[in-house]
This record gives structure tokens, C-alpha cells and sequence, in this order.
């Protein structure tokens, strides 16, 4: 199984997407600064989570959302509501 996940910066509220294969495992590689990308951002929590069969789905809808930009559907998907 592979997950789709959504995670939000305590610090500066922003919303981070990937994908993986064990979701508690990357959470916590992303809260000790271990992903070059996000270092110095966390901490981190959970928002969102998906799950898939395949590697190919799961990098399919981690694309669909990073092109929803913030934006209506993004928003609905966690849930804030303007």
C-alpha cells in the first residue's frame, strides 16, 4: 500500500504533500529534520491521509492535489471552509 499525505507546519501554517509507504515513519523523518526540503519547518501534523495500491496512483493524485494550489478544491479537501 502506498498513502498520499498532507501534513501542516506548526510554524507557519503551511500545507505539505507526498507520498510514501508508511506514513508514521515520513511524519517523523520530516519532524527531526531529516527531508532536506522541509528541514527547519516543523514541527508537523497530520492532516490528510490517502491510500492506494499502487506507487503510479498514489504519485498521480499527490499531483492532482499540488495543482489544486490552495486553492477552492484544496481547501475542501482539508477541510477549511471560507
Amino acid at each position: 500500500m502506498y498513502y498520499v499525505y498532507i501534513i501542516q507546519s506548526v510554524k507557519n501554517k503551511r500545507y505539505y504533500t507526498g507520498c510514501t509507504r508508511c506514513v508514521e515513519s515520513r511524519i517523523r523523518q520530516h519532524n527531526e529534520g531529516k527531508t532536506k526540503s522541509l528541514r527547519g519547518r516543523g514541527p508537523f501534523q497530520l492532516v490528510l491521509t490517502e491510500c492506494y495500491d499502487s506507487l503510479a496512483e498514489a504519485r498521480k493524485r499527490e499531483t492532482q492535489i499540488k495543482s489544486y494550489k490552495g486553492g477552492n478544491a484544496f481547501r475542501r479537501l482539508v477541510g477549511i471552509f471560507n
